[in-house]
């Protein structure tokens, strides 16, 4: 089930995401402003990064009749977490998002003509924006977030952040093909030092 039949389904009031209708009328061009900061009930976004549970959501909105439902335009803007999918440190970020989605009137050519779970719906002269927040932050935001465009991200050897392990860092990489020689050096070297080990007690 979508999240646009599911959230038809519960008795609306004019509170949070969900605004009243009523006072707009049907007279197509009648419009209405509405300014409204949302505590967010659940968290919305992505894995790494999302709006997070309890924050605070900023909307700027224009409610205008047109002759198929109710259009609502404006702006919304909250505040982010996430986890860089380079380094994996967390970090703290914002979105700001143009809102445009009409709501279509009971029984009219709109919505007799488009699928339940293609458009969203006036119900009982109510709109419920939450899907429509919920779409549309999941959309914007990336799937791969990260702390800053040029994180380096981790070291492919130790896992240190490149970001604080200094310009020196590094690891002496031994090619594969030559790994074998370097064993017989390293035993050939001990060879030779128990040998002079020997000599030197024999001669004591």
């Amino acid at each position: 089930m979508s999240a646009r039949t599911g959230s038809q389904r519960r008795r609306l009031t004019d509170a949070d995401f969900v605004l009243d209708t009523r006072t707009l009328g049907r007279r197509a061009g009648s419009m209405r402003e509405v300014t409204r900061t949302v505590v967010t009930p659940v968290r919305i976004g992505l894995d790494l990064i999302a709006i997070e549970e309890g924050a605070e959501v900023d909307l700027n909105l224009r409610l205008e009749a047109v002759s198929e439902g109710v259009l609502i335009t404006g702006t919304l803007g909250a505040d982010l977490v996430g986890e860089c999918s380079r380094c994996l440190e967390p970090f703290d970020d914002e979105i700001q998002l143009h809102l445009t989605e009409l709501f279509a009137y009971p029984d009219s050519t709109t919505e007799r003509t488009t699928e339940e779970d293609e458009i969203y719906r006036v119900v009982d002269d109510h709109v419920d924006l939450e899907p429509v927040v919920i779409d549309a932050v999941g959309l914007a935001l990336p799937l791969q977030p990260l702390c800053s465009p040029d994180c380096q991200g981790l070291c492919s050897e130790c896992g240190v952040r490149l970001a604080i392990a200094g310009s020196d860092h590094g690891h002496e990489i031994l090619d594969p093909r030559w790994a074998g020689l370097a064993a017989k050096q390293v035993q050939g070297a001990g060879s030779a030092s128990n040998q002079t080990v020997k000599q030197e007690a024999e001669e004591i």
